[in-house]
Protein backbone atom coordinates (compact mmCIF):
# COMPACT_ATOMS: atom_id res chain seq x y z
CA UNK A 1 0.00 0.00 0.00
CA UNK A 2 1.32 3.29 -0.96
CA UNK A 3 0.98 5.94 2.10
CA UNK A 4 0.07 9.71 1.82
CA UNK A 5 1.20 12.23 3.60
CA UNK A 6 -1.06 14.79 5.32
CA UNK A 7 1.36 16.39 7.82
CA UNK A 8 3.26 19.01 6.18
CA UNK A 9 2.92 21.06 9.41
CA UNK A 10 4.77 18.85 11.33
CA UNK A 11 7.62 18.51 8.89
CA UNK A 12 8.78 18.51 5.14
CA UNK A 13 9.79 16.13 2.86
CA UNK A 14 13.80 17.35 2.11
CA UNK A 15 14.04 19.08 -1.10
CA UNK A 16 16.44 17.74 -3.44
CA UNK A 17 18.06 21.65 -3.73
CA UNK A 18 18.72 21.10 -0.02
CA UNK A 19 19.93 17.92 -0.03
CA UNK A 20 22.14 18.53 -2.95
CA UNK A 21 23.46 21.94 -0.95
CA UNK A 22 24.10 19.46 1.94
CA UNK A 23 26.19 16.93 0.25
CA UNK A 24 28.26 19.81 -1.35
CA UNK A 25 28.30 21.45 1.98
CA UNK A 26 30.24 18.09 3.36
CA UNK A 27 33.15 18.85 1.88
CA UNK A 28 33.47 22.04 3.27
CA UNK A 29 36.61 21.33 6.05
CA UNK A 30 37.21 24.44 7.57
CA UNK A 31 35.24 26.18 11.07
CA UNK A 32 33.85 29.11 9.64
CA UNK A 33 35.71 30.65 12.92
CA UNK A 34 39.45 29.61 11.67
CA UNK A 35 41.61 32.49 9.57
CA UNK A 36 42.85 30.02 7.64
CA UNK A 37 41.87 29.19 4.04
CA UNK A 38 39.43 26.26 5.11
CA UNK A 39 38.30 28.33 7.75
CA UNK A 40 37.54 31.33 4.95
CA UNK A 41 35.76 29.00 2.56
CA UNK A 42 33.42 28.05 5.39
CA UNK A 43 33.02 31.51 6.85
CA UNK A 44 31.89 32.46 2.99
CA UNK A 45 29.60 29.11 2.58
CA UNK A 46 27.58 30.26 5.79
CA UNK A 47 27.49 34.01 4.77
CA UNK A 48 26.19 33.50 0.99
CA UNK A 49 23.67 30.97 2.91
CA UNK A 50 22.84 33.84 5.41
CA UNK A 51 22.28 35.87 2.32
CA UNK A 52 20.24 33.98 0.46
CA UNK A 53 17.90 33.05 3.88
CA UNK A 54 17.57 36.91 4.12
CA UNK A 55 16.22 37.72 0.62
CA UNK A 56 13.98 34.95 0.96
CA UNK A 57 12.53 36.39 4.25
CA UNK A 58 12.28 39.63 2.90
CA UNK A 59 15.16 40.32 5.77
CA UNK A 60 17.96 42.52 4.01
CA UNK A 61 19.36 44.58 6.47
CA UNK A 62 18.58 42.24 9.11
CA UNK A 63 20.61 40.40 11.21
CA UNK A 64 20.18 36.20 10.97
CA UNK A 65 21.40 34.49 13.62
CA UNK A 66 21.50 30.76 13.43
CA UNK A 67 20.32 28.04 15.82
CA UNK A 68 19.37 24.58 16.57
CA UNK A 69 15.86 25.72 15.36
CA UNK A 70 12.79 27.68 15.96
CA UNK A 71 12.06 26.93 19.34
CA UNK A 72 16.19 28.02 20.31
CA UNK A 73 15.59 30.76 18.48
CA UNK A 74 12.25 31.73 20.96
CA UNK A 75 14.19 30.87 23.91
CA UNK A 76 17.00 33.51 22.49
CA UNK A 77 14.01 36.04 21.51
CA UNK A 78 11.89 35.66 24.60
CA UNK A 79 13.50 34.51 27.99
CA UNK A 80 13.45 36.97 30.37
CA UNK A 81 11.28 39.81 28.32
CA UNK A 82 8.21 39.70 30.34
CA UNK A 83 6.26 39.53 27.42
CA UNK A 84 3.05 38.60 26.69
CA UNK A 85 1.07 36.01 24.53
CA UNK A 86 -2.05 33.88 23.85
CA UNK A 87 -2.86 30.38 24.15
CA UNK A 88 -2.17 29.70 20.94
CA UNK A 89 0.96 30.20 20.34
CA UNK A 90 3.39 27.40 19.89
CA UNK A 91 4.73 26.16 23.85
CA UNK A 92 8.22 26.94 22.51
CA UNK A 93 6.73 30.44 22.79
CA UNK A 94 4.43 30.52 25.56
CA UNK A 95 6.67 28.43 27.86
CA UNK A 96 8.53 32.22 27.94
CA UNK A 97 5.32 34.80 28.12
CA UNK A 98 2.00 35.33 30.02
CA UNK A 99 -0.78 33.97 27.73
CA UNK A 100 -2.95 36.34 28.91
CA UNK A 101 -3.94 37.77 25.69
CA UNK A 102 -7.52 37.18 24.47
CA UNK A 103 -8.29 34.81 21.59
CA UNK A 104 -11.59 34.84 19.38
CA UNK A 105 -14.42 31.83 18.37
CA UNK A 106 -11.66 32.53 15.10
CA UNK A 107 -8.73 32.13 16.67
CA UNK A 108 -7.65 35.92 15.85
CA UNK A 109 -5.76 37.11 18.87
CA UNK A 110 -6.74 40.92 20.32
CA UNK A 111 -2.95 42.59 20.42
CA UNK A 112 -3.56 46.02 23.20
CA UNK A 113 0.55 46.51 23.19
CA UNK A 114 2.56 45.42 20.84
CA UNK A 115 5.99 46.09 22.31
CA UNK A 116 5.27 43.60 25.02
CA UNK A 117 3.87 40.71 22.89
CA UNK A 118 4.74 37.64 21.08
CA UNK A 119 2.04 36.94 18.12
CA UNK A 120 2.75 34.27 15.49
CA UNK A 121 2.06 34.66 12.17
CA UNK A 122 -0.02 31.26 11.52
CA UNK A 123 -0.92 28.66 13.63
CA UNK A 124 -0.11 25.40 13.26
CA UNK A 125 -3.17 23.31 14.32
CA UNK A 126 -5.58 25.59 13.04
CA UNK A 127 -3.38 27.76 10.17
CA UNK A 128 -5.27 31.01 11.14
CA UNK A 129 -3.02 33.82 9.75
CA UNK A 130 -2.86 36.78 11.95
CA UNK A 131 -3.16 40.42 11.40
CA UNK A 132 0.13 41.47 12.86
CA UNK A 133 0.48 44.74 14.22
CA UNK A 134 3.37 47.39 13.93
CA UNK A 135 6.14 47.48 16.62
CA UNK A 136 5.38 43.90 17.91
CA UNK A 137 8.22 42.47 19.92
CA UNK A 138 8.09 38.84 18.84
CA UNK A 139 7.10 37.02 15.98
CA UNK A 140 6.69 33.29 15.32
CA UNK A 141 6.95 32.86 11.11
CA UNK A 142 7.69 29.40 11.22
CA UNK A 143 4.77 28.34 9.54
CA UNK A 144 4.41 31.48 6.96
CA UNK A 145 7.92 31.07 5.72
CA UNK A 146 7.58 29.96 2.60
CA UNK A 147 3.36 29.34 2.38
CA UNK A 148 2.65 33.23 2.28
CA UNK A 149 4.21 36.43 0.62
CA UNK A 150 6.30 37.58 3.75
CA UNK A 151 8.73 40.26 3.83
CA UNK A 152 10.47 40.85 7.55
CA UNK A 153 11.31 44.41 6.69
CA UNK A 154 7.57 44.92 6.37
CA UNK A 155 6.32 43.67 9.35
CA UNK A 156 7.76 46.09 11.60
CA UNK A 157 8.22 43.43 14.24
CA UNK A 158 11.76 43.52 16.59
CA UNK A 159 12.48 39.58 16.31
CA UNK A 160 11.00 36.60 14.33
CA UNK A 161 11.22 32.91 14.28
CA UNK A 162 12.18 30.74 11.65
CA UNK A 163 12.83 27.00 10.91
CA UNK A 164 14.46 25.18 7.78
CA UNK A 165 12.43 21.83 8.40
CA UNK A 166 8.81 23.29 7.73
CA UNK A 167 9.59 24.38 3.95
CA UNK A 168 11.78 21.79 2.59
CA UNK A 169 14.98 22.16 4.60
CA UNK A 170 16.82 19.61 6.99
CA UNK A 171 16.04 19.25 11.03
CA UNK A 172 17.81 20.86 13.37
CA UNK A 173 18.73 23.88 11.85
CA UNK A 174 16.27 27.51 11.93
CA UNK A 175 16.90 31.33 12.68
CA UNK A 176 16.27 34.14 15.10
CA UNK A 177 15.70 37.60 12.74
CA UNK A 178 16.59 40.49 14.75
CA UNK A 179 16.04 43.83 13.77
CA UNK A 180 19.61 45.45 13.09
CA UNK A 181 21.11 47.27 16.47
CA UNK A 182 18.62 45.23 19.03
CA UNK A 183 20.32 44.15 21.54
CA UNK A 184 19.87 40.49 22.35
CA UNK A 185 21.46 38.49 25.12
CA UNK A 186 23.09 35.12 24.36
CA UNK A 187 21.65 32.40 25.93
CA UNK A 188 24.49 30.20 25.56
CA UNK A 189 28.32 31.01 26.61
CA UNK A 190 30.93 30.43 24.80
CA UNK A 191 33.15 31.49 21.44
CA UNK A 192 30.97 34.68 20.30
CA UNK A 193 29.96 33.31 17.25
CA UNK A 194 26.75 34.43 15.60
CA UNK A 195 27.30 38.18 16.09
CA UNK A 196 27.64 37.60 20.38
CA UNK A 197 24.77 36.35 20.14
CA UNK A 198 24.77 32.50 20.07
CA UNK A 199 27.74 30.31 21.03
CA UNK A 200 28.95 27.71 19.16
CA UNK A 201 30.45 25.79 16.24
CA UNK A 202 27.98 26.85 13.47
CA UNK A 203 26.18 23.98 11.49
CA UNK A 204 27.44 24.67 7.96
CA UNK A 205 25.94 21.52 6.36
CA UNK A 206 22.31 22.43 7.64
CA UNK A 207 22.85 25.57 7.06
CA UNK A 208 23.23 25.31 3.35
CA UNK A 209 20.45 23.00 3.05
CA UNK A 210 18.49 25.49 4.81
CA UNK A 211 19.56 28.19 2.53
CA UNK A 212 18.63 26.08 -0.60
CA UNK A 213 14.94 25.40 0.62
CA UNK A 214 14.13 29.05 1.24
CA UNK A 215 15.55 29.98 -2.16
CA UNK A 216 13.48 27.00 -3.43
CA UNK A 217 10.40 27.73 -1.33
CA UNK A 218 10.63 31.66 -2.10
CA UNK A 219 10.41 29.92 -6.52
CA UNK A 220 7.35 27.94 -5.68
CA UNK A 221 5.09 30.65 -3.94
CA UNK A 222 6.15 33.12 -6.98
CA UNK A 223 5.18 30.34 -9.23
CA UNK A 224 1.67 29.77 -7.37
CA UNK A 225 2.71 26.40 -5.76
CA UNK A 226 0.55 27.09 -3.12
CA UNK A 227 -2.67 28.73 -4.69
CA UNK A 228 -2.93 25.29 -6.13
CA UNK A 229 -2.43 24.33 -2.96
CA UNK A 230 -5.17 26.33 -1.40
CA UNK A 231 -7.59 24.72 -4.12
CA UNK A 232 -7.24 21.03 -3.15
CA UNK A 233 -7.74 22.18 0.71
CA UNK A 234 -10.36 23.73 -0.09
CA UNK A 235 -11.98 20.40 -2.25
CA UNK A 236 -11.37 18.08 0.69
CA UNK A 237 -12.76 20.51 3.56
CA UNK A 238 -16.10 20.73 0.84
CA UNK A 239 -15.82 17.07 0.40
CA UNK A 240 -15.60 16.52 4.17
CA UNK A 241 -18.18 19.37 5.23
CA UNK A 242 -20.98 17.43 2.43
CA UNK A 243 -21.11 14.71 5.09
CA UNK A 244 -23.33 16.35 7.13
CA UNK A 245 -22.04 14.95 10.27
CA UNK A 246 -22.19 18.34 12.05
CA UNK A 247 -18.27 18.28 11.63
CA UNK A 248 -16.70 21.38 12.31
CA UNK A 249 -13.90 22.83 10.16
CA UNK A 250 -12.38 24.81 12.58
CA UNK A 251 -11.30 28.48 11.75
CA UNK A 252 -12.81 28.74 8.19
CA UNK A 253 -14.20 32.24 8.58
CA UNK A 254 -10.62 33.56 9.15
CA UNK A 255 -8.11 33.69 7.02
CA UNK A 256 -5.63 30.41 6.72
CA UNK A 257 -2.72 28.76 5.71
CA UNK A 258 -3.62 27.07 1.85
CA UNK A 259 -2.48 24.06 3.00
CA UNK A 260 -4.12 23.66 6.41
CA UNK A 261 -7.62 21.81 7.31
CA UNK A 262 -8.48 21.47 11.68
CA UNK A 263 -11.37 19.07 11.59
CA UNK A 264 -13.77 18.25 15.05
CA UNK A 265 -15.67 15.19 14.20
CA UNK A 266 -18.37 14.65 17.32
CA UNK A 267 -17.76 11.33 18.67
CA UNK A 268 -14.57 10.18 17.76
CA UNK A 269 -11.53 11.22 19.57
CA UNK A 270 -8.41 12.93 17.87
CA UNK A 271 -5.74 10.11 18.65
CA UNK A 272 -8.39 7.21 17.53
CA UNK A 273 -8.38 9.43 14.23
CA UNK A 274 -4.94 9.40 13.24
CA UNK A 275 -3.99 5.72 14.47
CA UNK A 276 -7.21 4.70 11.92
CA UNK A 277 -5.65 6.83 9.27
CA UNK A 278 -2.07 5.85 9.68
CA UNK A 279 -3.72 2.00 9.48
CA UNK A 280 -5.60 2.84 6.09
CA UNK A 281 -2.32 4.52 4.71
CA UNK A 282 -2.72 8.13 5.81
CA UNK A 283 -0.52 10.24 7.55
CA UNK A 284 -2.25 13.10 9.69
CA UNK A 285 -1.87 14.34 13.34
CA UNK A 286 -3.89 15.59 16.34
CA UNK A 287 -2.10 18.86 16.88
CA UNK A 288 1.21 20.19 16.71
CA UNK A 289 3.71 17.72 16.62
CA UNK A 290 5.74 18.35 19.80
CA UNK A 291 2.85 18.01 21.69
CA UNK A 292 0.22 15.47 19.38
CA UNK A 293 2.05 12.41 21.17
CA UNK A 294 0.20 13.30 24.23
CA UNK A 295 -2.55 12.64 25.09
CA UNK A 296 -4.68 15.81 25.61
CA UNK A 297 -7.25 18.38 24.32
CA UNK A 298 -5.70 21.08 22.23
CA UNK A 299 -5.15 24.41 24.08
CA UNK A 300 -5.12 25.95 20.68
CA UNK A 301 -8.80 25.01 20.51
CA UNK A 302 -9.97 25.47 24.25
CA UNK A 303 -8.34 28.91 23.54
CA UNK A 304 -11.04 29.67 20.86
CA UNK A 305 -13.77 28.53 22.81
CA UNK A 306 -14.42 25.07 22.21
CA UNK A 307 -14.86 22.62 25.51
CA UNK A 308 -12.76 19.66 26.51
CA UNK A 309 -14.20 16.78 24.55
CA UNK A 310 -14.87 19.02 21.07
CA UNK A 311 -10.80 19.95 21.44
CA UNK A 312 -10.10 15.98 21.97
CA UNK A 313 -11.92 15.45 18.69
CA UNK A 314 -9.93 17.53 16.40
CA UNK A 315 -7.41 16.20 13.54
CA UNK A 316 -5.23 18.03 11.43
CA UNK A 317 -4.70 17.93 7.82
CA UNK A 318 -2.18 19.87 6.38
CA UNK A 319 -1.22 19.21 2.47
CA UNK A 320 1.72 20.65 0.41
CA UNK A 321 2.67 20.87 -3.34
CA UNK A 322 3.26 17.52 -4.10
CA UNK A 323 -0.32 16.37 -2.43
CA UNK A 324 -3.16 15.79 -5.54
CA UNK A 325 -6.58 16.03 -5.93
CA UNK A 326 -7.22 12.44 -5.87
CA UNK A 327 -4.98 11.76 -2.78
CA UNK A 328 -7.21 13.88 -0.44
CA UNK A 329 -10.45 12.44 -2.04
CA UNK A 330 -8.99 9.31 -1.24
CA UNK A 331 -8.59 10.17 2.22
CA UNK A 332 -11.62 12.03 2.35
CA UNK A 333 -13.20 8.38 1.28
CA UNK A 334 -11.32 6.48 3.99
CA UNK A 335 -12.16 8.70 7.20
CA UNK A 336 -15.45 8.95 5.96
CA UNK A 337 -15.91 5.63 5.93
CA UNK A 338 -14.08 4.78 9.53
CA UNK A 339 -16.48 7.69 10.68
CA UNK A 340 -19.41 6.40 9.64
CA UNK A 341 -18.91 3.22 11.31
CA UNK A 342 -17.83 5.18 14.84
CA UNK A 343 -21.03 6.84 14.64
CA UNK A 344 -23.25 3.57 13.83
CA UNK A 345 -21.62 2.42 17.23
CA UNK A 346 -22.59 5.24 19.12
CA UNK A 347 -25.64 5.45 17.99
Amino acid sequence: MSRIYLDWNATTPLRPEARAAMIAAMDVLGNPSSVHAEGRAAKALMERSRGNIAAALGAEGADIVFTSGATEAAALACAGRGLICADVEHEAVSAWCDASLTVDSDGRVTVPDPGRTALQLANSETGVVQDLPSGLAVSDLTQGFGKLPLAFNWLGCDMGLVSAHKLGGPKGIGALVVRRGLDVASQLKGGGQEMGRRAGTENLIGIAGFAAAAEAAARDLADGAWDRVAEIRNILDSALSALEFGIISVGNRAKRLPNTLNLIAPGWKGETQVMAMDLAGFAVSAGSACSSGKVRASRVLKAMGFDEIEAGQAIRVSLGPDVTEDQVLRFAEAWARDYKRIRSRVA
